[in-house]
């Protein structure tokens, strides 16, 4: 959502993989804690859920076991929770495991991610809240006026045509400080105390703060339409994508 952020603090307990490569559908791991239905690793390539975007399935592996991840989520100090299925099998802590993502879904959430960073840069409101999911997304715009789908799915298309470079990279509070139009959502507000900013950057086109997976071009996101628009109050409209 232009948009969409989470959590990044300097002292997590799980190291985040998947915000240095949004296509890396494994690794290597050890179980930091294994309670309650759900696992901690010191390690993940699991997106857990934030800014809009849902935590990510897929499963454990290990020697004699395995266990089906149903959700990912954030927990204390920036531990990674994965959570099982009901009645799933438990991993012992302080074993080696592998950490395997659903990656049909994940990859078309990064899709869905950056087609909604797209819409965000046609319609240049203010971005009231939106929601991720592999079939529909939306955001909702700070705005009156009325949205012309054919004319705003048509502008999607030249931009997914250009096949732009998608990118990330971090600056520091303070430079956020500095540069207060980077911040579009006016609901919710990056962390202050993260001590820095992941910024996502879509080669002239969009750049803001967001900690959501994403493509590296555009080109990736494939045939994008509005399919629904909606007033949602007298300054809320309600803008649904979907995606081939």
């Amino acid at each position: 959502m232009a948009l969409l952020w989470t959590p990044v603090t300097a002292m997590s307990m799980t190291e985040t993989l998947f915000r240095d490569d949004a296509y890396q559908r494994e690794c290597e791991a050890t179980v930091l804690d294994s309670l309650d239905g759900y696992v901690i690793l010191d390690r993940s390539v699991f997106y857990a859920m934030g800014g809009g975007q849902p935590g990510d399935t897929g499963r454990l592996r290990w020697d004699g076991g395995e266990a089906q991840v149903v959700d990912t989520r954030y927990g204390d100090r920036g531990a990674i929770r994965h959570v099982l299925a009901d009645g799933a099998e438990l991993p012992p802590a302080g074993i080696n495991i592998i950490a395997e993502i659903d990656w049909d879904r994940r990859y078309r959430h990064m899709r869905m991610h950056t087609a909604l960073h797209l819409l965000g840069a046609v319609l240049k409101y203010g971005v009231t809240g939106g929601n991720i999911s592999a079939q529909r997304s939306r955001l909702d715009f700070d705005m009156e006026d009325t949205v012309d789908k054919d004319e705003v799915t048509a502008k999607l298309a030249d931009l997914v045509d250009r096949d732009i470079a998608v990118s990330c990279r971090w600056i520091t509070d303070a430079e956020l400080a500095a540069q207060p139009e980077l911040i579009r959502t006016m609901s919710v507000q990056p962390p202050k105390a993260a001590g820095k900013i992941r910024l996502l950057d879509i080669e002239g086109v969009d750049l803001q703060p967001c900690g959501g997976t994403h493509v590296l071009k555009t080109g990736e996101i494939g045939a994008v339409r509005v399919a629904k628009s909606e007033k949602k109050g007298k300054h809320n409209r309600r803008v649904h994508i979907e995606l081939d």
